[in-house]
């Protein structure tokens, strides 16, 4: 099974070999039908999406932006490689891509405390997202996107690439198709702890980042590095840790396969990690929902065949099991253990790719698989979950009113007040 890591790799290095393709190999698209986009975010899943996006051909991209001008450089110059021809500019203010009339789209990878702002300014200026994992920070900042999307009548699609591939498709066929029978139970895990990341270095930035517009809306803090780029996701101030990172990786089978609906419970137990980073060191959280249970765990469950598996999903029905992880499946009925079952017809259009499938979504404005509501509903459990670690306590859930039951104090964390002069939404 491959990695995270091995995963975008593999995936980024595809998309470089086409984009380096020579021109004759790529299919020759009129400028009127091209889709200009922007990337806002450039470390390492922004460049995934310049190669990404680079490799379509009725995509220009157009311009780029990051807090920090040492990304910027060598993205502006990854760029030029990939599309010789390129006029893109880089700015350090997103707004200004905002600004352009000559942007269709824009890509987001940002820290994850930045998504709801970059997604919804984009949708007031009349631009479509493309955006990265979490759908958001919080539950409030969820509800504002949608309502964003509506009012704007926008596109956008969750970065869940894993949504594309044939394996997943092929898992909810199966399941809707009855072969394990009514789904009763489900169980996500996802193994390995978070960096230990040692004391608090406390130093001036470097000059080449804009530390102050890096934290934005997020609580002020003097810098180090440990908080920032890639390892920002180990502070509850700016994501969640592992569990953040990589639920939005599984449960997306989960949600999509079964759909849990009418949340009533959540209870979470962890641990807090050593050194400088407070979001847990590990988490296992249970959910229970009016059509199923669900639980999230830190290493594997006692299932055949999860022990091999770093990350994956066990459906339990009452006729049998599903065991699954990105590019697997082991259906278990009747004692007999197989890869697949022929006769189950495909019923699921299979992917043009994730991102191809939004710029089609842009094209025909329509929503795209990975649409918005799909995702805030798939990602608001999550950060229940969250909440429910931070506080040590079982929660009672309204999912009609979106609100916990009679705890006015873990109803605050479902939103939090911006940093002064960060509002931008």
């Amino acid at each position: 099974m491959l990695s995270r890591r091995e995963f975008l790799r593999q995936s980024s290095a595809g998309a470089l070999g086409l984009a380096v393709a020579p021109e004759f190999f790529r299919k020759k698209v009129a400028p009127s039908d091209r889709l200009r986009i922007a990337h806002v975010g450039l470390g390492g899943m922004g460049n995934n999406h310049l190669g990404w996006f680079a490799a379509l051909p009725e995509v220009e991209i157009v311009a780029l932006a990051d807090v920090d001008q040492t990304h910027l450089d060598k993205t502006l110059a990854r760029l030029k490689g990939l599309q010789p021809d390129t006029k893109a500019t880089g700015y350090a203010d997103f707004r200004k891509i905002l600004d352009r009339p000559d942007v269709d789209a824009i890509t987001c990878a940002t820290p994850d405390h930045w998504h709801a702002q970059v997604a919804i300014l984009a949708f007031q200026a009349g631009k479509d997202v493309y955006g990265e994992k979490p759908l958001s920070f919080n539950v409030r900042e969820g509800q504002q996107m949608l309502k964003a999307l509506n009012r704007y009548d926008r596109v956008f699609q969750l970065g869940t690439q894993i949504h594309a591939t044939d394996n997943y498709h092929r898992v909810v066929e199966l399941i809707r198709a009855g072969v394990i029978g009514k789904v009763h139970t489900v169980r996500l895990w996802k193994t390995g702890p978070p960096p230990v990341l040692g004391p608090p270095q406390y130093q001036q930035p470097p000059a080449t980042l804009d530390w102050n517009y890096w934290l934005g809306p997020a609580p002020y803090s003097q810098y180090s590095p440990e908080r920032c780029h890639f390892s920002y996701r180990y502070f509850l101030d700016y994501s969640g840790g592992v569990f953040q990172d990589f639920w939005s990786h599984i449960a997306d089978i989960a949600w999509w396969a079964v759909e849990p609906r009418g949340l009533k419970t959540v209870s979470a137990r962890g641990e807090a990690p050593e050194g400088i980073g407070d979001a847990p060191k590990w988490i296992d959280v249970d959910y229970e929902f009016e059509n199923l249970k669900l639980y999230w765990t830190s290493t594997p469950p006692k299932v055949p065949g999860a022990e091999k598996r770093h990350i994956g999903a066990f459906f339990e029905g009452d006729k049998g099991t599903l065991l699954c992880d990105y590019n697997s499946r082991e259906i278990t009925v009747n004692g007999q253990t197989v890869p697949d079952l022929p006769e189950i017809p495909v019923t699921l259009p299979r992917s043009p790719g994730h991102q191809q499938n939004f710029v089609n979504a842009v094209k025909t404005r329509t929503q795209p698989e990975s649409n918005l509501e799909y995702a805030r509903q798939m990602t608001l459990p999550m950060h229940l979950g969250l909440i429910s670690y931070r506080l040590g306590e079982t929660l009672e859930w309204n999912a009609r009113k979106e609100k916990f039951r009679r705890n006015a104090e873990a109803n605050r964390y479902l939103s939090r007040e911006y940093r002064r002069g960060w509002d931008w939404i």
